[in-house]
């Protein structure tokens, strides 16, 4: 029997993936997020325009994906889309940075924040690391099971944070304002438009993850028609979410109390039902955050088993179980490749080489669909039926412009993981050379 004897079985259904997206998406910067735009732009409608822009422009990047799922349905998302369009060694950066930083770092950052809400939560004395291993180790478990078993508790976790969001916006709208928010509170040093700029990259950062959904293409019953509506769908929800959670915090804390606290919806429930307000907050970030590393737990392993497919990994990471039909040792490698960070790491400095690493590549998504685009133009494949991209190229080069501009901004603000993570993405190129040449060597 061959390693690919079993394939990976078709169950989502397009409810299914937009929920994945919403929960690929929504994690712990809604509850920070808010609290550093409002630092950087002072202005009330301005603040809200900036969650506005954020999600018109994941919109874009959601119509980028979908097009390239439509052009390249198969395993692997971005990591099949990089390949094709430039070069291997490109698509194996992709999903050896994917491994060692960007979402094994996004999980690990997630664990940690999990540990220390639910800690505070429950009272137990264990130690915040141990109940990081212990989640990360228990959500491996439950997608080693099967597809859907997986997809059931990310299902199920997703629709718990989108009504703990909805509760925080009720209650923010029948609870009496604590302070008045005027129009524009202090000044805005560097101009409007600067400080607005400013503001969009965590916003942008907010509205990151909705590609997990892409690297399930080959368990979903009909990628070509259900990933691109349930991409738009899952992005539509996140961003009415964000805006409502955003004019509730402002209409009860006001610009200035709002860019005073760390926690803002802590600060929004607390007004609402007092010292049990900090308990709901615990409660809602433990729910939020551990359906977000549910949801990167049943995707992302997909992207190393696309990676063994092609011979750019082990062979034993491309094994699709005959029995439940997912790649286990995949979903295991990511599990413990997030305990060894979040063992070995702090959530700030993880989060910010997480940054600098996502959205390089999600430019490169989008120059890859202009690629990919010109390329089926010469091979007359661009005739065939499909979604396309509305207002491409301007939204396409919007949607590059701005990752690209997060990219800078983080190394910037945070040279040295910056670095960090530049450094990693570098280091796939001596590991690729070693790697072929190797397997050019066994194969003589």
């Amino acid at each position: 029997m061959t390693q690919r004897v079993a394939a990976p079985a078709r169950k989502l259904g397009l409810i299914e993936i937009a929920l994945l997206v919403v929960g690929s998406i929504i994690g712990s910067g809604i509850f920070r997020t808010p609290a550093v735009v409002a630092q950087r732009i002072h202005v009330p409608a301005a603040i809200l325009f900036a969650w506005v822009v954020g999600g018109v422009i994941a919109l874009f990047g959601a119509f980028v994906l979908g097009e390239l799922a439509v052009r390249r349905p198969e395993e692997g998302g971005a990591y099949a889309y990089l390949r094709d369009a430039f070069h291997p060694i490109v698509a194996f950066a992709y999903g050896w940075t994917s491994l060692l930083a960007s979402f094994s770092g996004g999980l690990a950052a997630a664990a940690l924040l999990f540990a220390g809400y639910f800690v505070s939560l429950t009272g137990l004395p264990i130690a915040l690391p141990v109940v990081a291993v212990l989640a990360l180790a228990a959500l491996a478990l439950v997608n080693v099971m099967g597809v859907r078993e997986g997809s059931l508790v990310q299902s199920g976790l997703t629709v718990l944070k989108v009504c703990a969001l909805g509760g925080l916006v009720i209650a923010a709208f029948t609870v009496r304002p604590a302070h008045p928010h005027p129009s524009i509170a202090g000044g805005v040093s560097h101009g409007l438009a600067m400080a607005f700029a400013l503001a969009l990259v965590p916003v942008l950062f907010s509205y990151n993850g909705a590609i997990a959904a892409n690297f399930m293409a080959a368990e979903a019953k009909d990628a070509t028609r259900s990933l691109p509506i349930a991409l738009w769908l899952g992005i539509a929800v996140v961003a009415f979410v964000y805006v409502c959670v955003n004019a509730g915090c402002i209409r009860v804390l006001g610009v200035n109390g709002l860019a005073a606290t760390t926690v803002p919806i802590s600060e929004v429930l607390r007004a609402a039902a007092g010292p049990l307000g900090e308990r709901l907050t615990s409660l809602a970030i433990v729910i939020t955050t551990l359906g977000f590393m549910s949801s990167r737990m049943l995707s992302v392993p997909r992207l190393y088993h696309a990676m063994a497919a092609d011979g750019l990994f082990f062979r034993a990471v491309g094994r699709i179980d005959p029995r439940t039909r997912v790649p286990a040792i995949a979903i295991a490698l990511q599990g413990v490749v997030a305990i060894v960070i979040a063992l070995s790491g702090d959530y700030e400095h993880i989060l910010n080489y997480v940054v600098s690493t996502f959205y390089l590549f999600n430019g490169l998504l989008a120059i890859a669909l202009f690629i990919l685009r010109a390329r089926d133009r010469e091979h007359d494949a661009s005739s065939a039926p499909g979604f396309r991209v509305p207002g491409h190229p301007v939204t396409t080069t919007i949607y590059l412009v701005a990752s690209w501009g997060v990219t800078i901004a983080s190394y910037i603000q945070y040279p040295r993981d910056g670095l960090a993570g530049l450094a990693i993405v570098l280091s796939a190129v001596p590991v690729y050379w070693l790697w072929t040449r190797s397997q050019r060597t066994l194969g003589a």
